[in-house]
């Protein structure tokens, strides 16, 4: 398959849920790793194989749009040499986006907030029945001492 019929495929998988924008963003994300990869020495077939099938490709950047506008930003690290080493690092694509920490946070807080909820309540009990028992007890404690004696 060819970068124009990839990158067609992938165009054509997200117009029924995505809006314009955010399609040829994507695609113009695409086109731009192919061409990094290309100039980096490799053949445009062995770039496309290793991507993969546009329609799955496509139907992750939906589910992580959640089907409507993007949250994420796309970034593409193009191979590089390091400290004049010929080893080179392959390109690395990554998202970056709220979703995970925010999922984690909301959490976290929800966590949080159901610990206030538990001591709340314990502490509203006991608040409520500590004018009524504390008395009991001190009346039975006296009533023992006073029995006690007694004997």
């Amino acid at each position: 398959m060819t970068k124009y019929e990839f990158l067609e495929k992938m165009r054509h998988a997200l117009a029924n849920d995505l809006s314009g924008p955010i399609i040829q963003e994507n695609v113009n994300y695409y086109d731009s790793y192919i061409n990094d990869e290309v100039q980096q020495g490799r053949s445009e077939e062995a770039v496309i194989d290793e991507l993969g099938d546009p329609w799955a490709i496509a139907r992750t950047i939906i589910e992580s749009a959640g089907g409507g506008s993007a949250q994420e930003e796309y970034t593409y690290e193009p191979r590089r040499q390091t400290y004049g080493q010929e080893q080179q690092e392959r390109g690395r694509v990554r998202v970056y986006g709220w979703h995970s920490w925010c999922k984690r946070l909301i959490l976290a807080l929800g966590i949080l907030g159901v610990l206030m909820l538990v001591v709340a309540v314990i502490g509203g009990i006991f608040s409520l029945l500590a004018p009524v028992i504390v008395p009991f007890l001190i009346v039975l404690f006296v009533l023992r001492l006073l029995g006690g004696r007694r004997r």
